[in-house]
Parts: C-alpha cells; sequence; structure tokens
C-alpha cells in the first residue's frame, strides 16, 4: 500500500506534560532564525552527504527493501502516534501505536498491525484497559521468542500506570494486560523506546517520569521481565534548561557499558553513560545534537556503528520536520546524517517519534506520519554503506 497523504491539523507531539502536552509551537518567522542559527552551531551532526527521501528509497528498494504506510485513511480512529515496531521469532514484523479521536482522549487506545506475506494487515484492538488514555506502546522479542508490549495508561502522566501483555505465537494471541509493577504510579519500565538485552542476559528498559521536572532513569530486569529494578533517577547539571530530559534510547558498546542519548528541553540532546550494565549513571552532558523536544532513537550494529534517528532541530517545542537517519562511528560522539527519511518544508507537517530495531535482513524503522498514518521502512544492511 503505497500512497500520498493530505496534510491534517496536528495536534503534535506526544508522551508529556499537562501544561501543553508535548505539542510544538507555531512556528514563527523569528523562530525560524532560530532554528538555522541552531542548525549551523549544531557541528556534532555532518549533514553535507546526505541523501534526500527519494534517493535513499531508491537504494533501499533496489537493496531489496522497502517503505509502506501501515494503514491508510480508512482507519478506525482519527489520528494516530508513537508507533513502535519489532521482528518476531518467525521473521515477521510487527507494528503498534496508540489511536483515538486525538491524543490523551479517553477512546485512545493500543493498535496493531503485523507484517506478513508482503503486505500490513488492518489495525487490530490490542489493548485497552480502561476508559482512559492509552500512551506510547513499546514492542520488544526477548531470546526466547516471546514478543512483549508495553504501555502507559491514565488521563495524566504524572499518574501513568505500566501494563504489560506477551504473545508466543507473533502476535496471533496475547495474554491479558496486567501491571508491570503493581502499584506504581508515575511509570515504570519502557516509556517510549524498546529495552536492550545486556551481555549479561538482563533486560535494561530506558525510563523517565514527569512529576513536574522531568527525570530520566534505567529500569532493569534479570527474571525477564517478571520483577523490575530501577537506577536513581539520572544526574542533571544546572545548564540544562527547562523542565529536563525524557524518553532515552539505549545502545551497549561493550559488556556493561551503556550509553544513553535523551529528549529534552534545551534544544540538544543529553547524554549518560553507565560502566555496570546500567545499575549506575554518570551525571548528564550536553551533545552538539540538535533537539526539538520530541522523541529520538538509537540502534547499535554489530560492527559498532550506532544509528539515530532524530528531527534535527535545536529549537525547544520546533517543528518535527525533516526526519534523519544518522550515523556515528565513534560511539556516539559524532553523528553523519545518511539520509533525510522525511524532509517537507511545511514546518506544521509532523514527522515524529521513530523506533528502529534489529531485523535478519537489516533494520526496520517506523514513525508518526502527520498524525494521520505510521510509516515503515524494511532497510536492508547493504543500503546503509559501511
Amino acid at each position: 500500500m503505497r500512497f500520498a497523504l493530505c496534510g491534517m491539523i496536528v495536534l503534535a507531539a506526544g508522551c508529556a506534560a499537562t501544561e501543553n502536552h508535548h505539542k510544538p509551537q507555531p512556528v514563527t518567522p523569528e523562530m525560524k532564525q532560530e532554528i538555522d542559527a541552531a542548525k549551523a552551531e549544531a557541528g556534532a551532526l555532518d549533514s553535507g552527504n546526505a541523501l534526500s527521501p527519494a534517493d535513499f528509497l531508491a537504494r533501499v528498494t533496489a537493496a531489496g527493501g522497502r517503505a509502506d504506510f501501515v494503514f491508510g485513511k480508512d482507519r478506525p480512529f482519527a489520528q494516530c502516534h508513537a508507533s513502535t515496531v519489532v521482528e518476531t521469532a518467525d521473521g515477521g514484523l510487527l507494528c503498534a501505536w496508540f489511536g483515538g479521536t486525538k491524543e490523551k482522549d479517553d477512546d485512545v487506545g493500543i493498535w496493531f498491525s503485523r507484517f506478513a506475506g508482503g503486505a500490513w494487515s488492518a489495525p487490530a484492538t490490542a489493548a485497552k484497559v480502561e476508559q482512559s488514555a492509552h500512551w506510547n506502546p513499546v514492542l520488544f522479542t526477548a531470546p526466547d521468542g516471546a514478543t512483549h508490549l508495553f504501555f502507559k495508561v491514565g488521563p495524566e502522566i504524572p499518574h501513568w500506570r505500566t501494563y504489560w501483555m506477551s504473545t508466543t505465537d507473533n502476535g496471533a494471541a496475547w495474554t491479558a494486560p496486567r501491571e508491570l509493577v503493581p502499584g506504581d504510579k508515575g511509570g515504570r519500565g519502557p516509556v517510549k523506546n524498546k529495552p536492550i538485552l545486556l551481555s549479561d542476559g538482563a533486560w535494561l528498559a530506558p525510563a523517565s517520569t514527569e512529576p513536574g521536572r522531568w527525570l530520566s532513569f534505567a529500569d532493569r530486569s534479570t527474571d525477564k521481565g517478571l520483577t523490575w529494578t530501577r537506577s536513581e533517577d539520572f544526574a542533571q547539571p544546572e545548564g540544562l534548561k527547562g523542565k529536563g530530559a525524557i524518553q532515552p534510547t539505549l545502545w551497549e558498546s561493550e559488556p556493561g557499558r551503556v550509553h544513553a542519548l535523551l529528549r529534552t528541553s534545551a534544544g540538544r540532546v543529553w547524554r549518560a553513560d553507565s560502566a555496570d550494565f546500567g545499575k549506575t549513571w554518570s551525571p548528564m552532558r550536553a551533545t552538539g545534537l540538535p533537539n526539538n523536544n520530541s522523541g529520538i532513537d538509537a540502534l547499535r550494529l554489530e560492527d559498532g556503528r550506532v544509528l539515530l534517528l532524530l528531527n534535527p532541530v535545536g529549537k525547544n517545542w520546533g517543528p518535527r520536520t525533516p526526519l534523519d537517519l544518522a550515523v556515528s562511528k565513534d560511539n556516539g560522539e559524532t553523528w553523519s546524517v545518511l539520509a533525510h527519511l522525511e524532509n517537507d518544508p511545511d514546518p506544521d507537517s509532523e514527522y515524529s517519534y521513530p523506533a528502529i530495531v534489529r531485523t535478519r535482513g537489516g533494520v526496520a524503522a517506523c514513525y508518526t506520519y502527520n498524525r494521520d498514518t505510521v510509516r515503515c521502512w524494511q532497510i536492508p544492511l547493504a543500503a546503509l554503506g559501511g
């Protein structure tokens, strides 16, 4: 299924503070000047050799990959956001997102689709625990082949509860949703991005809460998700402006050495590092990567390269376009843009909340497409270069 979508009025950005519901601001001429200046000084992100969306799609398809819209205009919800994707044990893909009238409404639930036989299935309800907003699904396939779906429930973010459910038959049937940490309010386990499997066998989930100040931490499980031990919140230096940092994305560069990049309110991606399998963390530090206070996601490849999906806009609540695929060859210290996945010049368009995972043939990446649908790329390793 391939089609062009007309832009809708966008109610931007998911998973956030009650005050503004994580909405980007309208772009004024003054804001555009600030955004252009931030791009010029970003430093750590080189976009000089980036491929256009059309050229990258041509490279991907030539290598045997594809890019599809997961569903079309005939959908059982008005808006969708915060997608997640994973490869299942049989080599298929599952994609999930939240959908309803609009973000934060009581009718918002968790939906999913499966890619098999060359096409995405029609959207189906994955979970609706109660008549209140559901948020930020996260998919994760464990080494035993079971796939797990985590998500948040509740009308107000500071009081979120985390639920999870599982499938052992690649999405055909699911267990009933249950609380991840019974009695918790605020959010345990993954908040937007996937857990990673550490070299010691533990699951490490990137987590955050929003009780006022935005706080990030890592949640660790050594018993396949049955129980969790959280780290302390990452220390935030005084130079981190605004609300703080949320929604980490993680990778392990060598045994025990784990790294986190974080969405922030400071116009930049910030970083923290752990030398003990995510149990304790360094204070956060600023990177040169621009951030528009919207979600990012990273993935480390076996050859040491780290991939990152981001909106390269260095303005708090800035536009959620373009959407870039960047690569680092020095463990996340410097980056070059491999390709623009979307490069719409309309600042009111939205290509946001990306997710990226390893697959047998390469990587899969998905993201919000103007709140109308989800776009999913299946990218062979050959298309990523060397």
